[in-house]
């Protein structure tokens, strides 16, 4: 092994760099550090974002080789240090800031430069002896940063994505069980705040565990769009430089060595400067956050109180909730998801304008573009995870103040419509909003219905489960059952409609 020194002299466009000699990277690398300054965050943190890197560098030497354009020597190297990355070794070394001008180049080349030097030290040289194997000449045949980073990011979010569809699975599977729990328990449903019908509160559950399948679902369909790559376009799309065998070469390995099902992009010009794929992801994203937000302000709002609010469940508690009121408990873990959520949304902005600020061949906007979906993605799926196991799966129903509500509601006037007609119904629910007498008393005090038919009426299955609901004055029999009507048929007006 040859002996490290404290520094090495590099030479690029620009001239002569002393870097440092324990580094893997280079004369490029050390330029960017410099230049990009900004977050803080190098794309060591984002693991996902390395890892593609190398799986596409590996991909690229074993399609050079295959061609006859570099030799078995180097090859072997080259793979050896990209397999070294992609099973988590050498992140230290990529160092350049995630938000950064180039249009990812000093990503790329910070690969390029780490592949080389630590495939020089498997070939037993030392670090900058790029004579030997070089990161340009070598471990970027047939590439640019214009096919490769838009590539490593579309091979990232699928790593991302696979973590975030698992995360929304366990919070879907954590209100489900909820869901089943909660099933028998009556309550009122409430549109614009006021009080509905009733319902059970399993079924105010079930449909936070839909939502995130409904959601899930479209994500899946989303990430579909990030399997077209455009490998072998190099700088604009035309392939210059590249041999003409390499794109199809590229793809069959990166394809094979991920287990991602990748194409090449039919038209390599329009996928080099074209960010489509990326917005419809981060607008589905946004559509998770959105529908995750909603659903903690249900769980805020259900559990506020506890004995001034709503009070229908309780969250469990995670911490003292004031530096000055005694024994305040807040909903923290709710209020962090809504923020993320927040997050999430800004950051579909930055994408959105990220991707229409692209001019020409080129979209010089992708790091940004990357940093806005990764942190989305991994936020997401953290939220998920938290608030699966720290607040839903603790859930506990107030079950007294459940059934006083319902109790107390005029909301159950709407179920004896069909029996007392819409008039009578109306007048009982203006009483019992003036007396405070209960909607059941009044019925019954005024002789309107019997108890056997009250108590059948209002009986909970018959309020909250739609087949269990009478349906004849509903619609006129002539109405076929199917919602397909025949070819030429003409349905028949509802009476009730009339």
């Amino acid at each position: 092994m040859t002996q490290i020194k404290s520094t090495r002299l590099e030479h690029d466009l620009l001239g002569d760099r002393e870097v440092p000699g324990e580094a893997l990277y280079g004369v490029h690398t050390l330029r960017a550090l410099e230049n990009f300054p900004i977050s803080g965050i190098a794309i060591s943190q984002y693991g996902g974002l390395v890892r593609a890197l190398a799986e596409i560098k590996l991909a690229a030497v074993q399609t050079n080789a295959e061609l006859g354009l570099i030799d078995r020597e180097r090859t072997e190297a080259i793979a050896a240090a990209c397999t070294e990355i992609i099973d988590g070794k050498h992140h230290e070394h990529f160092v350049v800031d995630v938000i950064q001008g180039g249009a990812g180049t000093s990503s790329n080349m910070n690969a390029n430069e780490v592949v080389a030097n630590r495939a020089l030290e498997i070939l037993g040289a030392g670090r900058g002896e790029y004579h030997r194997l070089h990161p340009n000449e070598h471990v970027n045949i047939g590439q640019s940063t214009n096919d490769v980073y838009p590539s490593a990011i579309k091979l990232a979010l699928q790593f991302y994505i696979d973590e975030l569809l698992s995360a929304m699975a366990y919070l879907r599977e954590a209100f489900q069980l909820k869901a089943e729990e909660f099933a028998g328990v009556l309550k009122m449903g409430r549109t614009q705040l006021q009080d509905a019908v009733p319902m059970t509160l399993g079924q105010e559950f079930s449909t936070y565990a839909v939502m995130l399948e409904e959601d899930e679902a479209r994500l899946a369909e989303a990430r579909l769009l990030l399997l077209e790559i455009n490998l072998g376009a190099t700088a604009i799309g035309t392939g210059i430089t590249a041999h003409p065998d390499y794109a199809a070469g590229v793809c069959r390995h990166l394809r094979d060595n991920t287990g991602y099902a990748f194409l090449t992009a039919g038209n390599l010009v329009e996928a080099t400067q074209d960010c489509g794929a990326f917005v419809q992801v981060s607008g589905v994203l946004k559509r998770i956050a959105v529908k995750l937000s909603k659903t903690c302000n249900d769980l805020r709002l259900l559990s506020s109180g506890p004995r001034c609010g709503l009070g229908e469940i309780q969250l469990p508690p995670m911490q003292a909730g004031s530096s000055i009121m005694p024994g305040k408990v807040n909903p923290v873990i709710p209020e962090v998801v809504n923020q993320i959520a927040f997050e999430v949304i800004g950051n579909d902005l930055t994408v959105t304008m990220a991707a229409e600020a692209g001019q020409l061949q080129l979209n010089a906007f992708e790091p940004i573009i990357a940093f806005s979906l990764f942190k989305s993605i991994q936020h997401l799926a953290a939220g998920c995870k938290t608030l699966a196991d720290r607040c839903v799966r603790g859930i506990v129903a107030n079950h007294e103040q459940l059934r006083a509500s319902v109790e107390r509601s005029i909301g159950v006037v709407t179920a004896l419509n069909p029996y007392i007609g819409y008039a009578n119904a109306t007048k009982i629910a203006r009483e019992a909003l003036e007396t405070g007498t209960r909607v059941y008393d009044l019925v019954l005090a005024q002789g309107l219905l019997s108890k056997t038919d009250l108590d059948r009426i209002l009986d909970p299955l018959a309020l909250t489960v739609p087949e269990n609901q009478p349906r004849s004055y509903l619609l006129t029999p002539e109405i076929p059952v199917s919602c397909e009507p025949s070819e030429g048929a003409v349905l028949p007006v509802s009476k009730a409609v009339q």
